[in-house]
């Protein structure tokens, strides 16, 4: 059992944490959340991913419309696409959507 997930749907990475020091030529001890507490903090090199933060990635908050659900409204822009696919014995149809996004 990884990280509190079992099977395909493991994540292969958590983080980013904070290392801590170098404790030998491959090996560095990190500072894990109270959540990962039954995990040791010590790692080998071999597992560890190095974080690239990129700066313009980083969205400030101040300009978003996030809600206090953590949730955010979309405004559709136009239609792109229509098609109504036929199965056995019932037609589907289906809708490309151009959104247009408040957060950003």
């Amino acid at each position: 059992m990884r990280f509190g997930k079992k099977g395909k749907l493991s994540p292969r990475y958590v983080g980013p944490y904070e290392i801590l020091e170098q404790v030998g030529s491959v090996a560095y001890d990190s500072r894990l959340p109270n959540e990962l507490s039954m995990i040791h903090t010590i790692f080998d090199v071999s597992i560890l991913k190095k974080c690239k933060r990129d700066p313009v990635s980083i969205l400030p908050l101040e300009g978003s419309k996030v809600k206090e659900d953590l949730s955010y409204e979309e405004v559709p822009v136009e239609i792109l696409d229509c098609q109504v696919k036929k199965l056995r014995n019932k037609e589907v149809s289906s809708v490309k959507v151009l959104w247009r996004n408040n957060v950003l």
